[in-house]
């Protein structure tokens, strides 16, 4: 990796906003309406990569379904939202450990001391991405579409069989031939003339947080709108099991918290247990017959 070389970025992200000119001259208030008005613009530019997002999401479920990985790639603010997005999956969804996991160029120092060079380093990103197989989803996160760290996971990733997909904020993205989707997600200039932490970085978020959480959808880990797959890990998370199977059944709190002690604590068993009227053994018994689908599960059906 060489520090000495200087390279000019062309992607739309490094143009002036012409809208925001002025935001030096103006008051605090006007500045942050100015930044409003831009982030206003970001769910509409997502909306319109939705059709590629969803056939990222079906390869993904597939994959994750046959025991593969979702691997998310990025560097600065892109790695970040990589990290958070994998990590809030683990008691959201009770997603164990590794299945979705995030590579943040030069790792967890850097995540709250940013360390600049990585991102230039193609080799940095292809050792991280040593362990991507042909089972697996690669994600590169550049806002720019050019990142090297990401064009070398990328690479690697592509080389070893891997489902390879770019997010960016860059439809003509250089990195765009490593990915079989590329979701270039146009959001324009910025309101700070390259700052990508700005809409670039609201649009990955949106983007990753979509993509993971239809996965989840996909996979059975809700019932309807709710979290019935979630870990209980302190008092109001516990207190929130008794509330879903209330919501999902329309029964009183004595009852639904009898099932789940009933159901050692297992939520998708006890509100199993309560739409169909059966006992715990059962109710595990349907959730393994259905791939852990409680509404399959209820009509006892295999998956």
């Amino acid at each position: 990796m060489s520090t000495s070389r200087s390279v000019r970025v062309t992607a739309p992200t490094e143009r002036r906003n012409p809208r925001t000119l002025r935001i030096d001259q103006v008051t605090p208030l006007e500045a942050l309406r100015l930044l409003n008005a831009e982030d206003a613009t970001v769910p509409g530019a997502v909306a319109a990569v939705l059709p590629l997002l969803a056939r990222v999401v079906e390869v993904t479920a597939e994959r994750l379904r046959a025991g593969g990985r979702l691997h998310y790639f990025g560097a600065g603010t892109s790695g970040r939202t990589a990290v958070m997005d994998a990590a809030e999956l683990i008691p959201t969804f009770s997603l164990p450990p590794g299945v979705v996991v995030a590579h943040h160029a030069g790792g967890p120092q850097a995540l709250v001391q940013p360390v600049e060079g990585t991102e230039d380093d193609d080799a940095l990103g292809a050792a991280d991405a040593a362990g991507v197989t042909a089972a697996d989803v690669a994600v590169g996160i550049a806002a720019s579409g050019r990142t090297p760290y990401v064009a070398g996971a990328l690479t690697a990733a592509r080389a070893a069989g891997a489902f390879t997909v770019l997010v960016s904020s860059n439809p003509e993205a250089p990195l765009a031939h490593l990915a079989d989707v590329h979701l270039g997600v146009d959001t324009g200039p910025e309101a700070i003339a390259g700052s990508t932490r700005l809409k670039a970085a609201t649009a990955q978020k949106l983007v990753l947080n979509g993509l993971s959480t239809a996965v989840m959808v996909a996979l059975g880990r809700t019932y309807s709108n709710l979290m019935v797959d979630v870990a209980a890990g302190n008092e109001k998370l516990r207190g929130r099991l008794v509330t879903i199977l209330m919501a999902a059944t329309d029964q009183e709190e004595g009852p639904c918290a009898a099932a789940l002690a009933a159901a050692d604590g297992e939520l998708k068993t006890a509100l199993v247990c309560l739409l169909a009227d059966c006992p715990p053994e059962e109710g595990r018994q349907r959730l393994a017959a259905s791939g852990g689908r409680v509404g399959v599960a209820v009509a006892g059906q295999p998956a």
